[in-house]
């Protein structure tokens, strides 16, 4: 596994730790295939019991990288075979509890992977953002769907079209965090819920959490492939290309021309 992506098992917890700090622990092709790794070792090592995502007390992650999904290269053939897809219905389809500690930053995926895990603690730090239709893109990860059934349309249509930031504080008030901690105590919150969870029944928690997701899991499979094969095509589109080459310029993108 890349450096980028840290692993750890202690106490029947696998502690999956995003390490880019340069980059804002911006997403690559590859970290997303190590993060999938992550998930499917958890699956199968019977002696894991709970997975907790976290980054570090500054950044949880600044969401894709940029400049690698702009190649495409990553992105070819069918969606859920793609490091970012496969991570996406790994993590949806996952059996046993996940828990996220979230500090500083979490944008784009960074919100929205939230929308599968079972409990997430952050920090007064964290700014969410959803900022796909700024960059001329369309929602992922399920959040058409899960975001209004959770907190309501016009709530949903507000962070997913304007794809403004907000604060743990807003996240909390929404019903998407279970806490908020100062930064330096986010992580060992979001330990100690794992190790509560590790102390349960296992089976009785694999159970909880399959009756949870059952409800609404062929329609956000159908979703989240829907989202996928849109966003793909998006990321070739014009409206794309402005955006992506002027965050890369470091200036405003000009979509007044566009129909």
């Amino acid at each position: 596994m890349t450096d980028l992506v840290l692993t750890d098992i202690n106490n029947q917890i696998l502690t999956v730790r995003i390490n880019r700090p340069e980059r804002k622990n911006a997403l690559t092709h590859a970290m997303y295939t190590t993060l999938g790794d992550a998930i499917e070792q958890a699956e199968t090592d019977a002696d894991i019991r709970c997975i907790l995502f976290t980054g570090s007390e500054e950044c949880f992650t600044a969401g894709n990288d940029l400049s690698d999904f702009a190649s495409g290269s990553g992105l070819k053939g069918a969606f859920t075979e793609t490091p970012v897809g496969r991570f996406l219905f790994l993590l949806a389809n996952a059996t046993k509890p996940v828990v996220v500690a979230v500090n500083g930053p979490a944008v784009g995926i960074g919100t929205t992977m939230l929308l599968h895990c079972d409990m997430v603690f952050a920090g007064t730090n964290s700014r969410f953002q959803m900022p796909f239709a700024n960059l001329g893109l369309c929602p992922e990860g399920g959040s058409s769907l899960l975001l209004p059934s959770w907190i309501g349309r016009v709530r949903a249509a507000e962070l997913l079209m304007l794809g403004e930031a907000f604060s743990a504080d807003d996240a909390y008030r929404l019903g998407l965090i279970n806490r908020v901690c100062d930064p330096a105590d986010t992580e060992t919150a979001a330990l100690e819920a794992c190790q509560k969870l590790a102390s349960q029944p296992p089976a009785a928690i694999r159970a909880t959490k399959t009756l949870l997701s059952g409800p609404t899991h062929k329609e956000l499979t159908d979703t989240m492939l829907a989202e996928g094969e849109l966003f793909v095509e998006r990321l070739k589109s014009p409206e794309a290309a402005e955006a992506f080459g002027a965050f890369m310029q470091k200036r405003k993108p000009d979509f007044s021309n566009f129909k």
